[in-house]
This record gives structure tokens, sequence and C-alpha cells, in this order.
């Protein structure tokens, strides 16, 4: 996979939706508006001077100008929510260096208040800080770990094997490939191709994903409802290619990631949140779901080492495991999406 590409592309689109939901006269959202431009601003000029390097150009300006202020906002909400004030505006304070807004002076603000309240009435010395939450992240989804290990021992195997881009390589280790699978029955290339990946590019990208979307999903559907998720939608994603093969919709190709199963935890969130729609937030969520369908379909698009049909497919099977394996009720309302 192309780095320089991928970075040109959430440089682009990123602000590009970031303006979309911004530019509302009513909307408190003047800083992310500027910031969003400054980063199409900076991609564009260097599209024009360097073009070889414009997606690491525009990558490093999205990553501090969007995504670092967007990680650390919601940070800081969590340190309020939890009264500790003064970790929240001093996290608001180093913000301002790359996010300088009149909403966020003010949340500052705001918490240099709460936080000499908070001094004022307490009988003893100042409260201890709750790391909990940062420490939690994937204590509290044992599932999303072991994935993640498991996928980062399998890729360790892969280097140890050979050459990563070499087809043969890929064949001896277990990538999916059609006419292996039908012709030859080698059905277990189904499985083993989820956890082998083409490079560090890709193998960073889906343990990402599965980072950010995977523990929210596991709290709210359960541990073992989440695994059948990620691999039966996985499943479905490689046998989905491989009837698309044989049918003659898409070309036979070698395939290896678990870029079927992200997606299919994608596809999980929507079926959840749409059996819970009633639930508060969950159609603001649920937008959020779309939102990033829609920018998969724009980079599979833009990509052709990329199979839109494996996504697809592990969309679809995400989706109707989230209608069906969706607790019938939630406690304490929907974890973030």
């Amino acid at each position: 996979m192309n780095l320089n590409h991928i970075l040109l592309f959430l440089a682009v689109v990123s602000s590009l939706l970031v303006l979309g939901r911004a530019w509302r006269p009513s909307a408190p959202y003047h800083g992310w508006r500027i910031a969003a431009l400054i980063v199409l601003a900076i991609t564009g000029i260097a599209w024009l001077f360097w073009r070889g390097a414009a997606g690491y150009v525009g990558g490093c300006a999205w990553f501090l100008l969007l995504f670092l202020p967007a990680i650390g906002l919601r940070k800081m909400t969590e340190f309020a929510t939890e009264g500790n004030y003064k970790f929240a505006r001093k996290l608001g304070t180093v913000l301002q260096i790359l996010h300088p807004s009149s909403e966020l002076h003010d949340q500052i603000r705001l918490f240099r208040r709460l936080e000499s309240q908070a001094n004022y009435r307490a009988a003893v010395g100042p409260a201890a800080v709750d790391h909990e939450t940062t420490r939690s992240q994937l204590r509290n989804a044992p599932a999303v770990l072991v994935l993640i290990l498991l996928t980062a021992v399998v890729f360790l195997f892969e280097i140890s094997v050979g050459d990563w881009n070499d087809p043969e390589v890929l064949h001896r280790v277990g990538a999916l490939e059609p006419y292996a699978v039908v012709v030859q029955g080698e059905y277990w290339r189904l499985f083993t191709a989820l956890f082998l990946h083409g490079g560090f590019t890709h193998l960073f990208f889906n343990v990402f994903a599965l980072y950010v979307l995977g523990p929210p999903l596991e709290r709210s559907i359960g541990t073992m409802r989440f695994v059948l998720c990620y691999l039966i939608s996985g499943l479905a994603s490689g046998a989905g290619v491989v009837g698309l093969t044989l049918i003659g919709l898409v070309h036979p190709v070698q395939l290896v990631g678990a870029s079927g199963c992200i997606m299919g935890i994608v596809g999980a969130w929507a079926g959840f949140l749409m059996r819970h729609r009633r639930a508060p937030h969950a159609k603001q969520r649920l937008a959020n779901v779309v939102m990033i369908v829609v920018i998969q379909v724009a980079f599979d698009l833009s990509t052709p080492q990329v199979s839109m049909s494996a996504h697809l497919c592990g969309l679809i099977a995400g989706f109707f495991l989230g209608l069906v394996l969706a607790p019938s009720a939630v406690d304490g309302g929907l974890d973030a999406a």
C-alpha cells in the first residue's frame, strides 16, 4: 500500500468532512473550519510543488491540526467528566497551541473556575487522578487485546518466512486465493488470510481501526458476541470475494488482511445502533458510522490495490450480525461509537 496516497486521501477527505459538518452559521465550530482550511491549503501547495511527498506533508498537517486536537479534546472531556479539572485545564492549554479557538479558550476558563471551586471545597489534599479510563481502554475489551496481539504475532511469523510482498510467500503462509479454495478445497485460507498483512502500513491501519472501534462495541454487545461478529464478518468477506470471483464479477486476486473483519465491526455498529435507534445519541452515532463507510468507499475507489468487494461483504455481514447479536437492552446507555 502506498503510504503517500493514504495520507493524501486522509488529509483531503477528512478536512472536507470537517468543513461539511462545521460550516453552519449557528455551529460553534469556527476553530475547526480554520484548521481544516489550513490543512487543505498546505496539502494543495504540496501537491503543486512536491507531488511525490504531498501525502506526507498533508498528513503531518492533518495529524497536528485535526487528529491530535480531536483526540486531545475527547480526553479533556473525559478528565472533566471525572472531575479532574486541573488536568482538563492543562491539556486544554496545550491544545490551544494547535487549536487556538475561542470555544477552547472558554472551556479552559470554565475548567479554571471549576478547579478553584473544587480546591475550595476540598477538606484534604488534592484528589488523586483517576487514570483508569486510559488503562481500561483494552483491559475492559479482552477480545480486542487478544486479536491485536494475535495479529502482531502472526505478522512476525510472516516476516520470518520471507518477503511479505512475494505472492509465493503469502501463498505458503495462507493468503486467500479463490481458486485454491474452490478447486483445491483449501477452505482454511478463508480464516488464515484474516491475520496476514501486506506490510507495516497495512497492519498499522487495521490494528489502529480495531483499537478505536473494537473496545466500545465489545463493551456494548459482550466479548463472545464481539468475537463471533469479528470472525464471521471476516469469513463472510472472504467467502463473498470467492463467490463474486466464480461468477466473474471481480477478477481473481490474492487477498490478505483483517479489513473485512474491521468493516464487519463498522457494519455491526450500524446494526446495533439501528436496533437501539431510540437510545440517546443513537442517530448521531449512526451518522458517524455512515461517514466512515463513505470514507472507506471513496478510498477503495481511489486505490486499485484495495478489494472493495471484500470490504462491502464484511460490512453487510457485520450489519446483519449487529442486528441479530445486539442485546435487547443496553445497561447504562450506548457506549461511544
